[in-house]
């Protein structure tokens, strides 16, 4: 079986990388096919998505709710053919695909120590890939059980600036990023994952109690860090990468109110691009004690 998914994997991998110089209109014609392929082939997937959705957009029909979910899985299937480009592509035709707005404050280091919060929209490994063309950052990866999948991943993202990446699995990873950013390293940081209870706190996700990380907040007060908000919005000739100003008035003393914060901006961009968020996730997998789990 492990002999199977490898070549699987090397296939996969060997067709993004020829998707390289193909239209991206092309690209996104196949993204289509391939997304109606996994919504039928993958129902537990599906049905995370759905009821995500309907746990945050309570109001909506159930079929405007399928609408988005589909939508959701071909905005997912083109980037995953855009990585024939982040892979495969010169710098110019990454330059080309991925356009920045706001990146001044990201450029603007010198001894300030910033941490850019970027979520999980589809465009997110274009915005990863694509900041290298501009400024060298750190950030944490999360090691590919398949080691093919790992291998090509970790090279894209190393790639034109060698940003410093750190193994989650690295017990002194946050001790690397604090030094990493020290050295003026800007942190490029994913704020909107379930890690389990521990060390999180529950704060509402459109009114939902989610598990998440105060690192943003804590990060922020122990290196006297800068914080913008990063969103990569996909559209039909590419990528445009939306870098806010810095924050003010953050952070304060109080991180829960700090992580709502967070949270209340990855609301306003999911309500501007709700089909373009990575609703395939567990978001709401952890649940105050005493709640029963939503995904049964």
């Amino acid at each position: 079986m492990k002999a199977l998914n490898d070549w699987f994997a090397r296939l996969w991998i060997s067709i993004i990388k020829s998707m390289a110089h193909t239209p991206i209109a092309r690209r996104a014609f196949y993204a289509r096919i391939i997304a109606s392929i996994l919504w039928l082939a993958v129902p537990k997937r599906r049905k995370v998505t759905l009821t995500n959705l309907r746990l945050c957009f309570p109001d909506k029909t159930e079929a405007e709710r399928v609408e988005i979910a589909k939508s959701t899985y071909r905005h997912l299937a083109r980037a995953a053919l855009d990585h024939g480009v982040l892979w495969a592509g010169t710098a110019e035709d990454v330059a080309a695909m991925v356009r920045f707005e706001g990146l001044k404050e990201v450029l603007s280091t010198g001894e300030r120590n910033i941490i850019v919060v970027v979520p999980h929209f589809a465009g997110l490994d274009a915005a990863g890939i694509g900041i290298n063309l501009h400024v060298r950052c750190c950030s944490l990866y999360q090691p590919q059980s398949n080691q093919a999948w790992d291998e090509v991943t970790l090279a894209g993202r190393l790639r034109f600036c060698e940003p410093l990446l750190i193994a989650k699995s690295d017990q002194n990873d946050l001790r690397k990023v604090i030094r990493a950013m020290r050295q003026g390293l800007p942190f490029f940081y994913l704020p909107d994952m379930d890690h389990g209870a521990r060390n999180s706190v529950f704060v509402p996700f459109f009114g939902v109690q989610a598990a998440t990380l105060p690192m943003v907040s804590r990060l922020a007060r122990l290196t006297k860090s800068k914080v913008v908000f990063m969103v990569s919005e996909m559209t039909d000739d590419g990528y445009v990468v939306h870098v806010s100003d810095f924050w003010k008035d953050f952070p304060t003393e109080d991180y829960v109110a700090d992580t709502r914060r967070v949270t209340e901006e990855l609301e306003k961009w999911i309500l501007r691009l709700p089909d373009q968020y990575m609703w395939l996730h567990r978001r709401f997998k952890t649940r105050p004690e005493g709640e029963p789990s939503l995904y049964n």
